[in-house]
């Protein structure tokens, strides 16, 4: 088992990966520090992994939670069905929210603890890749709006993030390759030996080689704490961990939250930002090429789909958090392992990058 620490002073928090550690390695009761802990899941992972985790922690009678799987159920509506659960059963100050699943479960459980009675404890335990490596760390919690993703959270960080690599074994591929979407991104924003990692054991990694898995998804969990120990609340460098967001959610809100999961709109996002990047004189074709064929080895997206129109791209673009005073902004690698925000980028480039798809 693998530990690291997320150093936040007094909200510094553990993270422990490993095989096998729902079951075993981690008393998760003595991250318990309140009375009745409260379980929110989904009708996918409870199956797999619920009785094993109301096993751990029958000593406190918990409670549990199961919603529709899905990125369209990260909404106002499944944040009051879970606020309506707990005052239905009386929960207070004293109860600890437990995330089971993945990013969509975890956002969304940190979002209500968040709010519930001004704020109550929270366990990420995430189930699948992209969830390990990215969204249960750090403390983005929030659910989508019709009109953009993500839109109403908040900074939020949870007690404890527990990853057992074993849960991969139960995922769809589609769902791996979303999540090999964002590890990869951490290569280009961060570390080229990683990215170099990557390109050498694709099928190792497909193959779910434990020590592979749990090598990526420590080094991320590393750069993540690292990043998020310097800027928790996005002011400056955390904004790089957005690369191929900007396109990536924009394409999620025009398609329809759930035709494309996140990692796969991330993925094309960040090949539209690596071609935006060579048409600046920032990456060469070489390095772009090198993406793509990583990408792609790993079945996901790299061009953004067509019936997605020139506007209603640049509508959604305009709604991006980042964005300020009306200027769209972006994440662009200048090369491997180094990422700038910029705010020139033109609509004459964005129209030229996605023209088969301008309205």
């Amino acid at each position: 088992m693998l530990e690291l620490t997320v150093n936040l002073d007094e909200r510094s928090y553990p993270i422990y990966i490993g095989p096998g550690i729902y079951q075993s390695g981690v008393n998760l009761p003595e991250f318990i520090r309140t009375n009745r802990p409260v379980i929110v899941t989904n009708d996918m992972v409870a199956p797999l992994y619920l009785d094993a985790l109301l096993e751990q922690l029958a000593p406190f009678n918990p409670l549990h939670i199961i919603l529709p799987d899905g990125e369209q159920h990260k909404n106002l509506a499944s944040f009051e069905l879970v606020s309506a659960f707990l005052l239905e059963n009386n929960c207070g100050r004293d109860t600890c929210l437990i995330a089971l699943g993945g990013g969509v479960i975890g956002d969304l459980t940190g979002f209500v603890a968040a709010c519930y009675q001004r704020g109550v404890p929270f366990i990420q335990i995430p189930t699948t890749l992209l969830s390990q490596v990215d969204s249960s760390v750090g403390g983005k919690t929030a659910v989508n709006h019709p009109l953009g993703k993500n839109m109403i959270g908040a900074f939020y960080q949870p007690d404890m993030v527990l990853i057992d690599t074993l849960s991969l074994s139960t995922l769809p591929a589609r769902e791996f390759a979303a999540g090999m979407a964002e590890v990869i991104k951490y290569g280009l924003i961060y570390d080229t030996e990683l990215f170099e990692y990557l390109e050498q054991n694709v099928s190792t990694l497909k193959a779910l080689d434990n020590d592979a898995l749990q090598h990526v998804i420590y080094r991320c969990c590393e750069i993540k704490a690292l990043i998020v120990a310097e800027d928790e609340k996005e002011q400056g460098v955390r904004a790089q961990l957005n690369l191929g967001h900007t396109f990536g959610h924009a394409i999620e809100a025009e398609m329809g939250y759930g035709q494309w999961l996140h990692g796969e709109a991330v993925a094309a996002g960040m090949m539209m930002a690596c071609q935006l990047s060579e048409k600046r004189g920032k990456l060469n074709l070489d390095e772009v090429i090198r993406v793509q064929r990583l990408l792609e080895s790993f079945n996901l997206p790299t061009s953004f789909p067509i019936e997605v129109s020139y506007d209603a791209f640049i509508k959604h673009m305009k709604k991006d958090k980042k964005n300020k005073q009306g200027t769209i902004r972006f994440i662009l690698p200048k090369c491997f392992g180094q990422c700038e925000l910029v705010s020139d980028v033109t609509l004459d480039e964005l129209q030229d990058l996605i023209s088969p798809n301008a309205s």
